[in-house]
């Protein structure tokens, strides 16, 4: 609406363009219907102008079809110069309807033949007078669309860049506080204190390592919202080596992650929420063995990550309450994805639940690992 609102100035000085010229030129007194149709000739692409931005956001100048994109919109320029030269005619032939009566009812008296020839030829003439400028004015248009998309886009990229730097800080700070809560801190130092009163000092090292590599990696993720798939399954190797070691030979895992997705983008912490949650909420409530796998593959377009445990089940309606870990990766993926991604939990046919992860595929860079170059 603004935009087209913004023909207004290009229509005074077109009307303000022809009184000067008559002036200068001493050619006598302009009409109002001279005035008029200059002037309203340039409204008519006030009204065009929203068809000319439904055009252009539906094939922006853009790569992978700029190409074809630039062709279509040359077409349609020529066709919007139709439009608008048909629309002017229309116009002017009102404004002779209203304003010079005996000269619009002379040409109406012509024979039907000779009406039509004028008609048709006066209609051509002014669509190729058209044609230079208005493909000009049609590309004009369609840049400003492109450059108005482009400011709003942007601006709502940086929203949800700081709403995610947010969302990510409080979940770096969820994720720390669920490494430092006391039932975590208590089960795990209960675990290198048997031990260690058993003899096994270097088991109870190995735990000792294995969680400061969690916490280790909990702090360094400073204000990442995504990481790849390689360096989110180390984190969840870290964490459940230490639930292995709390539950000795109760808690089998198994991954089976097709190694081409290791360089995929995953949100931080997001498959290291979903295991945790299959450890607390299976793993724990059962009295004898129990196991979880993680799977990674890839769906075209989409990557989908399952984190299946055998424990007691979440019944048929699982919610995940606010405040959860879930529910705030939940509220990240439509921060950066909108509704492209998901996160669900769901009971398995077979007994326990299924933690499942859907996001849109995109590669981030490798870095090699210490322990790998070593």
């Amino acid at each position: 609406m603004l935009v087209s609102a913004a023909w207004i100035v290009p229509a005074a000085f077109a009307a303000l363009d022809r009184y000067a010229q008559v002036r200068l030129n001493g050619s006598g007194p302009i009409g109002a219907r001279d005035l008029l149709f200059q002037a309203g000739d340039w409204f008519l692409y006030a009204f065009l102008t929203p068809f000319v931005f439904v055009v252009s956001r539906r094939w922006p100048l853009a790569r992978p079809h700029l190409a074809r994109n630039a062709c279509i919109h040359l077409l349609v320029s020529l066709l919007f110069c139709v439009a608008w030269a048909t629309a002017g005619k229309v116009f002017q032939f009102a404004l002779g309807y209203a304003f010079t009566p005996v000269e619009f009812h002379r040409l109406m008296a012509l024979p039907r033949d000779e009406f039509w020839s004028r008609l048709v030829r006066d209609w051509l003439s002014w669509v190729f007078t058209t044609f230079p400028f208005g493909v000009a004015v049609y590309l004009c248009m369609v840049g400003i669309e492109h450059a108005t998309r482009y400011f709003f886009e942007a601006r709502d990229r940086q929203v949800q860049l700081a709403r995610v730097s947010e969302q990510l800080t409080s979940a770096k700070l969820a994720a720390l506080q669920a490494r430092l809560n006391p039932h975590f801190l208590f089960n795990s130092l209960n675990t290198i204190n048997v031990l260690v009163r058993d003899g096994d000092r270097h088991a109870a090292t190995t735990v000792i390592e294995h969680l400061s590599e969690v916490l280790r990696t909990t702090l360094s993720r400073s204000r990442e919202s995504e990481v790849s798939l390689d360096d989110e399954l180390a984190l969840v190797h870290e964490y459940l080596s230490v639930e292995q070691a709390r539950f000795s030979d109760r808690l089998r895992v198994e991954f089976d992650v097709d190694p081409g997705l290791l360089s995929a983008a995953v949100p931080s912490f997001s498959v290291q929420h979903l295991v945790e949650n299959a450890v607390r909420h299976g793993i724990a409530r059962r009295t004898d063995a129990g196991w979880i796998r993680v799977r990674a593959r890839r769906d075209h377009q989409m990557v989908e990550i399952t984190v299946e445990d055998d424990g007691p089940g979440i019944g048929d309606a699982p919610t995940i309450p606010p405040g959860h870990g879930l529910a705030s990766t939940r509220e990240r993926l439509h921060t950066m994805y909108g509704e492209r991604a998901s996160v669900e939990l769901a009971p398995r046919a077979d007994g326990g639940a299924v933690g499942r992860l859907r996001i849109p595929y995109r590669e981030v860079l490798l870095e090699p690992r210490p322990d790998a170059e070593a």
